[in-house]
């Protein structure tokens, strides 16, 4: 059965990995060593199964680096961000207060 054909949720080898995102295995290795988010399961020998979501990484982390041109660092810092849920910006006080005026405004007139 080829990797084309497994279904969608089976792991897959570094090498199907390898050809399914065009990242070379050596490569794979190195980013499983810098990317703590990246954590395929190991199994006897120390072959490595990377499930679903982890092949969707690599593919994340190869956008970033390869086609917007991230440096390491920084896919790393945005990839820590995502994953701890980085909050959203606050909104800064005077734009709360020109809020708050705004519909002291609007209900004053109704």
């Amino acid at each position: 059965m080829a990797s084309d054909e497994k279904s969608a949720g089976a792991f897959r080898t570094i090498g199907e990995v390898a050809a399914a995102t065009g990242v070379a295995p050596h490569v794979l290795r190195y980013w499983e060593a810098r990317f703590p988010q990246l954590r395929p399961v190991t199994r006897a020998g120390n072959r490595r199964y990377y499930r679903p979501a982890d092949v969707a990484l690599v593919a994340r982390i190869a956008t970033l680096l390869n086609v917007q041109g991230y440096t390491l660092a920084g896919a790393q810092k945005l990839l820590a961000g995502e994953r701890g849920g980085a909050p959203a910006p606050k909104p800064a006080p005077d734009d709360l207060r020109a809020i708050r005026d705004a519909l002291a405004r609007a209900i004053a007139n109704d």
